[in-house]
Parts: C-alpha cells; sequence; structure tokens
C-alpha cells in the first residue's frame, strides 16, 4: 500500500511563492505516474501537474509559466525514497485551494483526471491573500 504524505503548505500574499513536497511511502511509485491536484470550496478537483512514468512533468495551461512539477528519488540506508515537489511562483488568490497528491500504478499515461489515481494524499492548503 502505497501512502503520500504532502507538506509545504501556507498562506503567503498574491505574488509570492511556496514550495510543495509530497513523500512516498515506498519504492513502488518510482514506476508510477504521480500528480498534483487541487479543489477549492465548490469547485471540481482539478489537475494541476503530471509526472509520466519517464519523469516527463506536465503543468496545467492555468499554471504554465508560475508551477513547475518534479520529481526526485533519494537512496538512503538502502531505501529508496521518491519525493514529488511542486514549486509554485506569482502565486494570486485564484490559487487558494487544497492541494494533493496523487499516484496511479501502471499501466498508466500520466493524465489529468483523477479518476484514474489509486492513491491519493491527505491534502496541504494553500492560501493566497490579496
Amino acid at each position: 500500500q502505497v501512502q503520500l504524505t504532502e507538506s509545504g503548505g501556507g498562506s503567503v500574499q498574491a505574488g509570492g511563492s511556496l514550495r510543495l513536497s509530497c513523500s512516498a511511502s515506498e519504492y513502488g511509485p518510482s514506476n508510477y505516474c504521480m500528480a498534483w491536484f487541487r479543489q477549492a470550496p465548490g469547485k471540481e478537483r482539478e489537475g494541476v501537474a503530471v509526472i509520466g512514468r519517464d519523469g516527463t512533468a506536465t503543468v496545467a495551461d492555468s499554471v504554465k509559466g508560475r508551477f513547475t512539477a518534479s520529481k526526485r528519488l533519494t537512496i538512503s540506508s538502502g531505501n529508496a525514497t521518491n519525493t514529488l515537489y511542486l514549486q509554485m511562483t506569482s502565486l494570486n488568490p485564484e490559487d487558494t485551494a487544497m492541494y494533493y497528491c496523487a499516484a496511479e500504478a501502471p499501466p498508466c499515461d500520466g493524465s489529468f483526471e483523477p479518476n484514474q489515481y489509486n492513491y491519493w494524499g491527505q491534502g496541504t492548503q494553500v492560501t493566497v491573500s490579496s
């Protein structure tokens, strides 16, 4: 069972930056597609960025030029851990939402559709004030 844990959320002023992190409990996700989603109150969950099995990152048009997604594999004491990052810059109040990390077991195609993801983190809140 893959467990995902997000961190890095918080409150910032418009124009500010935040970096979200998502750590995976097992090595398995190195072969998984991973993604960031967000959900604002009263709105549907929205795909923000996806990283395919080959590590290629794609961001949604709504955040292109402001958000960057990446993944890093860390090996320590024989344990391998994948960490997913979302670097967010030039934040505006419309970016306020709960941000979730998600993983989809292979075969996967790096979709922005939330229903295709098998594993989810608990979310981290991002609040941007004007």
